[in-house]
């Protein structure tokens, strides 16, 4: 039989090849071509170098957070002292919450340098440590890496013998000021807002922290730190304000060479009240955990545009009124307008004096709805709701009878209120309520009683009963260096400035032109100076956007942004924590024809604003934000 040579591959083969070639290019190109509508910008060559960059955000099993649980520190404690073990179980109950993988690591892991596989160690009042962990550790966070630490970091060495605040002063900037002493069983721990680390919290909360672990307060010696609390209690204490507050910062967060770290002086254990306060610390803890790890952090600005606080200005007309012809002037010719709160008996006989101040600004209702000493006073009781939502009712007839316009607040006589006024509020349909209580944020609380929404305004600064008739501060200079501590204060904390004014004290002509001049350090200081009702419909507005950010690779933000509200959206800000040094920032929208944002970069923090003109009631919008890393 003849043999048949084989000639090679056949035209057929050549055809199956070619078409097979150009069907895995083909899938390729389609597998990259949607990786990169999912993710963004997308270098090749370097996926390729190293395939698992993209899919480490993705990875459930990796592991780069520990744990110290300090030997040197325990033996520092009382025979049988639980109280490291009880601060490392809550340390890893937060850590389990969020699903973060972690490992338990002991001082001579990090002596021995096994630490360096990880990207984040936690210190629980890791205040004992020996030379050799204190010298790792700043190595690690000059690498690069990041630290999450309670309380007097390595201020003892392994030995037990007193080393001081070195480390305190090196890596994180601070200077120590002293322990928070036991005289009270519980310090107020006030929070800035519009940062990173306290996003989504509300300017000014007060967190309530145990004293028995004497907490720690220090002074920011360093430009890379920022504080961001201070336990300075202005409402409590005496001394100079702004010193007070810049030398009693309880916590604070900054870079150290190439690395971060995020430093409290408390123990998490401390933290104590109702379910609110761990709410929000719970919050200011995942916010902590996410900017060491570089994960974007995103917020909606608390003030329009250019401001970074707000301030308000109320009159109480009750005694003395015709002293408000002291202060009107003032305020027309400043172009800011007050709100004026009249008591309707007493203004009675002032019908001429109530239609100027609603036209040069808005008036409000002064009322007694009963009297309590004190927020915790059992024994007093509030009106009950009808004779209160009847009070309100005739007060906003008589005094919209007397000026023309409509009544759109109240401001309680003795400061206080109950549930009933809230419902009393809701069903005259007034906005807001001005309170006298000293224990809560320093920006509007938003209310919801049946389909209305009220704000609570929280009084946030020493008004003239205290500065004037207390403290017997009759010098103009006096008073108003008084006021501007408080400014200054709440500035720093980004919150709403309430000046609470009383004709028979500030109004009177000897006081009166304290005001210019406060109004004039405001504007200098571009603190929005609004009416009341301004206040209430930028707050309850701006209180309903929605926001989520996530990440997509390494080099795609995805952002959503909605209004659920039935008003329009005007001019709000959106700030991003980039968290990294970012350039070639573009942003395009998943929509055709949804109109992108107005932004800029700030490359000295890698804060991205984004400014959204108009979001439509029920609108939603998806931005993709690109950007590169710059070459190093």
């Amino acid at each position: 039989m003849e043999m048949i040579k084989n000639k090679g591959m056949t035209v057929n083969s050549l055809v199956i090849f070619g078409v097979g070639g150009v069907m895995v290019l083909t899938s390729i190109l389609v597998y990259l071509f949607v990786l990169k509508g999912v993710m963004g910008r997308f270098d090749v060559t370097s996926q390729i170098s190293k395939p698992t960059k993209i899919f480490d955000i993705f990875d459930p099993t990796s592991t780069r957070v520990a744990v110290l649980y300090s030997t040197y520190t325990e033996n520092l404690l009382p025979e049988g002292s639980t109280w490291l073990v009880d601060n490392i179980n809550t340390w890893t109950n937060f850590l389990n919450q969020y699903k973060v993988n972690y490992d338990i690591i002991k001082d001579v892991d990090i002596e021995q340098g096994r630490h360096k596989k990880y990207s984040l160690i936690i210190l629980p009042g890791s205040k004992s440590m020996s030379d050799q962990e204190v010298i790792a550790l700043k190595k690690f966070i000059d690498a690069g890496g990041s630290i999450f630490a309670t309380s007097g970091t390595a201020s003892f060495s392994n030995d037990g013998k007193w080393r001081g605040w070195e480390f305190f002063s090196e890596v994180y900037g601070l200077k120590f000021v002293r322990e928070i002493e036991r005289d009270e069983t519980t310090k107020i721990h006030t929070l800035r807002g519009n940062l990173p680390i306290t996003a989504n919290i509300p300017t000014g909360f007060p967190l309530k922290i145990a004293t028995w672990d004497r907490p720690i307060a220090v002074e920011v010696l360093e430009p890379r730190t920022t504080q961001v609390s201070f336990w300075y209690n202005y409402r409590l204490e005496m001394g100079l304000v702004r010193e007070q507050v810049r030398k009693s910062a309880g916590i604070a967060y900054g870079n150290y060479g190439k690395g971060r770290f995020v430093w409290m002086g408390f123990e998490f254990n401390s933290v104590l009240g109702l379910q609110e306060d761990f709410i929000y610390f719970d919050r200011l803890f995942s916010n902590s955990l996410n900017w060491l790890v570089y994960r974007p952090i995103a917020f909606v600005k608390d003030w329009p545009d250019k401001y970074e606080s707000a301030a308000i200005l109320t009159i109480s007309a009750n005694e003395q009124i015709s002293n408000l012809n002291n202060l009107l002037p003032i305020l027309k010719a400043e172009g800011v307008s007050a709100t004026v709160f009249f008591d309707p008996a007493t203004s009675e006989n002032h019908h001429e004096l109530v239609k100027i101040a609603a036209q040069n600004g808005e008036i409000g209702a002064l009322l007694d709805v009963g009297y309590l000493a004190s927020v915790n006073d059992t024994v007093n009781k509030l009106n009950d709701l009808n004779t209160q939502a009847e009070s309100f009712k005739s007060a906003s007839f008589k005094l919209k009878s007397f000026s023309g316009k409509s009544v759109t607040g109240v401001l309680p006589l003795y400061g206080l209120f109950d549930d009933n006024s809230l419902l009393a509020l809701a069903n005259n349909r007034m906005m807001y309520i001005i309170t006298d209580s000293l224990t809560d944020r320093s920006v509007p609380r938003t209310i919801i009683k049946g389909e209305n929404n009220i704000i609570s305004i929280t009084k946030t600064a020493r008004d003239d009963y205290e500065v004037i008739r207390d403290y017997g501060l009759t010098q103009p200079d006096f008073q108003l260096y008084t006021y501007l501590e408080d400014v200054d204060r709440v500035l720093f904390e980004g919150g709403l400035y309430v000046f609470k004014m009383h004709t028979e004290f500030q109004g009177k002509p000897e006081n009166a032109p304290v005001l210019r001049n406060l109004i004039k350090y405001m504007k200098e200081k571009n603190i929005w100076i609004a009416s009341t009702s301004e206040i209430y419909n930028w707050w309850i507005k701006k209180n309903k956007i929605e926001l989520r950010i996530e990440p997509r690779g390494e080099s795609r933000i995805v952002a959503t942004i909605s209004n659920p509200g039935v008003d329009v959206m005007d001019d709000f800000l959106i700030t991003i924590d980039m968290q990294s040094k970012v350039k070639n920032i573009s942003i395009t929208s998943e929509m055709i024809g949804t109109v992108l944002p107005k932004y800029t970069f700030n490359e000295s923090t890698n804060i991205l604003t984004l400014k959204i003109e108009k979001l439509q009631s029920k609108q939603s919008r998806i931005y993709y934000i690109d950007y590169d890393y710059p070459n190093v």
